[in-house]
């Protein structure tokens, strides 16, 4: 279980002023799933596209209170997160999930003790073909996220430090 995540808009007022690269504010863009709103971890990173073979490997491992975060290429045609594996991200401790693409069974995954933003709810899931890559750097919505950077997320955003704050 993770600690109370400290405030986003907290984080950006003490890091304002940082201009070293080590503090990004990823693109308002992110809709909330899960049910918590406000979470936080060490990141680890799945990249894919249309293809969710790596996420659910990601999500049914321990998740030591960290965040998943998949590059999915900002796809709005299939979903790489639903409810199943959204029970599985809460089940195996992961404090979250960031998705630079869609989810589906949006009831389902509003019950899952875990954190979940996506871009958009899209019914239709992905054919497994077991492609993509883990734990390498992605680009979300044009900021670099790499694994073992630290990630806040709450209702006012979403933000990445190379440090834990």
């Amino acid at each position: 279980m993770n600690p109370a995540s400290p405030a986003t808009c907290d984080l950006c007022d003490a890091h304002k002023a940082d201009d070293s690269g080590a503090f990004r504010v990823l693109p308002p863009v992110w809709r909330h799933f899960g049910a918590r709103r406000a979470f936080h971890g060490l990141v680890s990173t799945v990249k894919c596209f249309e293809d969710n073979s790596l996420v659910k490997a990601a999500v049914e491992s321990a998740g030591e209170g960290r965040v998943l975060v998949v590059d999915g290429g900002g796809s709005l045609r299939r979903a790489l997160l639903g409810g199943n594996l959204g029970a599985a991200a809460a089940r195996n401790g992961w404090a979250g999930v960031v998705i630079d693409g869609c989810v589906r069974d949006v009831a389902e995954l509003a019950a899952c003790d875990v954190g979940i933003c996506a871009l958009a709810p899209m019914p239709l899931p992905t054919e497994r073909r077991g492609e993509g890559q883990r734990d390498v750097a992605v680009r979300v919505q044009g900021v670099w996220v790499r694994p073992g950077d630290w990630l806040y997320a709450d209702e006012d955003g979403v933000v990445v430090s190379s440090v834990r704050l």
